[in-house]
């Protein structure tokens, strides 16, 4: 008779030994796969045509060092393929008007370019993910004549734009063949390219979630990828690692103005952590390509307290980003249908000021994203209703953060017991004292950042 027991002990310890798999299609949040490892890190979005003078992937390769000492790890690059001809906005067009999803725009480079522009960024220990567009494409993209039944149509049997978005043509993903396409279109540029992840643009309008369901379920078998959707809603996190605080940023741009305060912005992080839990990636932002082309830049809508949202979005909630040129206050409306180059002159030297902000979030833990950070919680009470001030604890690292949003000086209460203390300002070395019964004086826009560990 075998020694069934025998055999059993040895498979048992085959398996113990191997590394543990993850189930196909699961969300696995450990620290050794995404989200986890994007906990710490700054998000930087690039545009690709404004960038640099030259306007190529060649050319933003060469900037790559200097992001890496800015502190960026993950990098979500705008589309870089090719942009329709028919139907053009402007003399370039938009580049959520896709002509090909598996090339490269001819002003940018070549696919060997971008796939040597992720190589290096991998060098360099910083993620790519790729700005995604599944909602629609140019009206020259060969589905047009070939698959015409990918597309949504009105009651006459035409193919549908949406808005006066005249330059796109609105795909139908109920069609499951629309899916199968898209997704083998996604797969290319993991499978060919080693993106890390997607940028998904429109994530939620017009696409059923049983779409994200099957390219995550497909795509994360070939890697372990990173998925931000560009959409503000709680479900999207059944699929989704990050999504879009959108909600977050109009408050901020109305507190700027003087229409909303401090408490509508604390209000609005114990609405958020209520319909989203901890582990959801909020991702903050004062300023993206949407909002800088069409709203404005941050000194436009943020005037003298650009800094103090910008410590916020870094410190309180949240998965921050930058864009292109923000970290040297590029401070123009870039053209979006145009060649409208960054202005890297950096007048104001606010590199130094971001790159003290990355540092400030990849060090301290509390301020990581999701369940990795600490939760916030407000320190001062509702009558400072310029104030936003929060403390924020993971082991032995605490942090406080204290802003005035405000354009006058400000006398800060606190009220928690806990956080009466000494402390020294991160940004300027200066000493503080924290005292319940004292109150603390604060200048126009003041911010200040505590750290204990």
């Amino acid at each position: 008779m075998r020694n069934y027991s025998a055999l059993i002990v040895i498979a048992l310890f085959i398996f113990s030994c191997s590394p543990k798999m993850n189930p196909v299609g699961s969300r696995d949040e450990g620290m050794n796969r995404f989200p986890g490892k994007a906990a710490s890190l700054t998000i930087y979005e690039v545009n690709i045509r404004q960038h640099t003078a030259e306007g190529t992937i060649q050319a933003f390769s060469k900037d790559l060092p200097r992001l890496k000492e800015l502190g960026v790890g993950m990098l979500w690059i705008m589309p870089v393929q090719p942009i329709g001809i028919k139907n053009r906005k402007e003399p370039l067009g938009s580049y959520y008007s896709i002509r090909d999803y598996r090339n490269v725009n001819e002003h940018f480079g070549t696919v060997a370019d971008f796939k040597s522009l992720v190589q290096q960024a991998h060098q360099l220990g910083i993620y790519v993910i790729l700005d995604w567009v599944p909602n629609h494409t140019a009206w020259d993209h060969p589905w047009i004549t070939q698959h015409p039944e990918y597309y949504s149509r009105d009651n006459n049997g035409n193919i549908v734009y949406e808005a006066d978005w005249t330059d796109i043509a609105l795909l139908d993903h109920l069609n499951p063949a629309t899916r199968r396409a898209m997704i083998d279109e996604m797969k290319y540029w993991v499978t060919e390219i080693d993106v890390d992840g997607f940028r998904a643009d429109h994530a939620g309008h017009e696409i059923p979630l049983y779409f994200w369901e099957e390219a995550t379920e497909e795509l994360d078998r070939l890697k372990d990828l990173f998925w931000l959707a560009e959409w503000d809603g709680a479900r999207m996190h059944l699929e989704f690692d990050a999504t879009y605080a959108w909600e977050l940023l109009h408050i901020d741009d109305r507190v700027g103005k003087g229409t909303n305060n401090a408490n509508h912005i604390a209000r609005w992080i114990q609405k958020d952590l209520k319909e989203y839990g901890r582990k959801a990636f909020r991702m903050t932002m004062t300023t993206n390509h949407d909002e800088n082309s069409w709203s404005g830049t941050e000194f436009d809508r943020y005037g003298e307290g650009h800094k103090t949202f910008a410590a916020f979005i870094f410190s309180a909630y949240g998965l921050p980003m930058l864009y292109s040129g923000q970290e040297a206050g590029s401070n123009k409306r870039l053209r979006f249908f145009a060649k409208d180059t960054v202005d890297w002159r950096d007048p104001m030297q606010l590199q130094p000021f971001y790159k003290q902000l990355v540092s400030l979030r990849t060090n301290n833990p509390a301020l990581w994203s999701g369940e990795y950070g600490g939760m916030p919680e407000r320190i001062n009470p509702i009558s400072d209703s310029t104030i936003y001030a929060f403390k924020r604890i993971k082991g032995s690292n605490k942090v406080i953060g204290i802003m005035n949003f405000s354009d006058k000086p400000q006398q800060l209460h606190v009220t928690d017991n806990t956080t009466a203390g000494q402390y020294v300002d991160y940004f300027t070395n200066k000493q503080y004292t924290i005292s319940v019964g004292s109150p603390m004086q604060l200048s126009a826009w003041q911010y200040l950042i505590f750290v204990q560990n």
